[in-house]
Order: structure tokens, then C-alpha cells, then sequence
């Protein structure tokens, strides 16, 4: 028999957490396996439990979702995080991509669509809230055919510094990739900003993800799949 998905709960609201908690007590093939209520916590009990899904609100306090997701693949790379939010602004969505988020299910979703999530991204596939997807689409679409030529006017070191800023590493941590002085990674940033008409790191990951240099899921629509009476 296969064992049940093992699901870590980081959200900093008890009564949330034990709403979730109630709502996937009767689904056997899912066990919760432990909880934390800020960032660290989660990146603690991640590396303590090796879940096999991780629940992560955005929003926590000490350390956010984003980099407590991303702290925790880089410890187990095997885990699935699926961002449970409110949010579906686009900045944030695409945050939650670069950070290697797996899923991205809406609090005000159906239960139904929180269960598929969770067996979606533990089989290694990617769930998207169709709200959220929407807008990801749209923003896609809209930014790709913008995208072409300021990419060209690049030199290859800011294209390198591009890629490493959108995948979330700092200016120090991309001075020691490339064995360059932290003065000159900033540099180097500010220019390829300026050539993009860039102006945040949001904006830096949009670029990214339209230009295909951070993955974006192929994720699929979601499916109802709760009996209708």
C-alpha cells in the first residue's frame, strides 16, 4: 500500500492552520506531520520532518514564505512547496515561481482544489489556482513581445547577473559565482535595469520568466472534483 503524503503546515495564524487541519483530517491518503507559525520555524521543521508536501503562507513573520521556501529546497530539494495565500497579485506569483514553489492554491479556494494540489505537486507535477494562473498568462503575454530587444543589447556578464538576480541570490552571493567584487555586481546591475527599463526586483522576474531564463510551470487547470448534489 503507498504510504500517505506527508504535509508540513506554515501558516502564522492558528485558526487557519487548524481550519486546514480539519479540512483534510478525512483524506487518508494525507497525514500533517507537523506545523510552525513563522519562516525559520518551517525551514527548521522542513529540514527536522523531510516532509513531502510543504503548505507556506506568505506572509509569515521572522522569514518570509518566499525565502523560507527557498531555504528549504535548497535543503531537500525533493520537498514540494505549495504557496496557500490570499494573494494573487502577479508580483507576488512570480515570486513564489522563482522562489521553486511547485503550487500556488488561493485561502478562499474550493477544498477540493486544495486536495488536487496536494496530489498534483506530490507526484511531481505544478497546480496554479485558475485565478492566479490567469493573470500569469496575461502578464506573459503581454511582457514577451516587449522582451526581445532590450535581451540584445546585454553584454553576457549582465545577461549572467540577470539570471542569478532572478533566481534570488544577493549581490554578495553573486560576487563569489563570479569571482567579482560586489561593486562591480552592482554595477553590472544597474545597467542591465536601466537597458531593460527595469526598476525592482518584481519587475527583474517577470523579465526572467518571459525571457525563459527562470522556469515558468506548465501547470494545469484546475479540476473540480467534489461531488455535486
Amino acid at each position: 500500500m503507498k504510504g500517505r503524503i506527508r504535509v508540513l503546515l506554515c501558516d502564522d495564524h492558528t485558526l487557519f492552520r487548524e481550519g486546514i487541519k480539519a479540512i483534510l483530517k478525512d483524506e487518508y491518503s494525507i497525514e500533517i506531520v507537523g506545523e510552525a507559525a513563522d519562516g525559520r520555524q518551517a525551514v527548521a521543521k522542513a529540514l527536522e520532518l523531510h516532509p513531502d508536501v510543504v503548505l507556506m503562507d506568505i506572509a509569515m513573520p521572522d522569514l518570509s514564505g518566499f525565502d523560507a521556501t527557498r531555504r528549504i529546497l535548497q535543503t531537500n530539494p525533493k520537498a514540494k512547496v505549495i504557496v496557500l495565500t490570499m494573494y494573487e497579485e502577479e508580483e507576488v506569483i512570480n515570486r513564489c515561481l522563482a522562489a521553486g514553489a511547485a503550487g500556488y492554491v488561493l485561502k478562499d479556494d474550493p477544498r477540493a482544489h486544495l486536495i488536487h494540489a496536494i496530489d498534483v505537486v506530490n507526484k511531481g507535477g505544478q497546480y496554479m489556482s485558475s485565478r492566479a494562473l490567469k493573470k500569469v498568462v496575461k502578464q506573459y503575454v503581454k511582457g514577451a513581445k516587449n522582451s526581445a530587444v532590450g535581451y540584445e543589447r546585454l553584454s553576457d556578464r549582465e545577461r549572467e547577473v540577470l539570471k542569478l538576480l532572478a533566481d534570488g541570490l544577493a549581490l554578495k552571493e553573486i560576487a563569489v559565482r563570479l569571482v567579482l567584487s560586489v561593486k562591480t555586481v552592482d554595477a553590472h546591475k544597474t545597467n542591465l535595469m536601466r537597458k531593460l527599463d527595469l526598476h525592482d526586483r518584481s519587475q527583474l522576474i517577470k523579465y526572467a520568466i518571459q525571457r525563459k531564463l527562470i522556469r515558468l510551470p506548465s501547470v494545469p487547470m484546475p479540476v473540480e472534483t467534489a461531488s455535486r448534489g
